[in-house]
């Protein structure tokens, strides 16, 4: 039995974390997301999908396959 690959993501910050809430800092930090235009790769599981919820409005994502 095969197992489904895992889709993967792309995001990008592409807004500043300056003046945001402590706790969407702490979740850009916790994807790897250091400066604007950092960009991270992460396999999609319901831990990362929330934590991109989070920082939804300061992020581009891009599904990647």
């Amino acid at each position: 039995m095969a197992k489904a690959k895992a889709k993967k993501v792309k995001v990008t910050l592409v807004r500043s974390l300056i003046g945001r809430k402590p706790n969407q800092r702490k979740t850009a930090k916790a994807l790897g997301l250091k400066k604007i235009n950092s960009t991270v790769e992460k396999e999609l599981n319901p831990a990362v999908q929330g934590m991109l919820n989070t920082v939804a409005h300061l992020v581009k994502i891009e599904e990647i396959g």
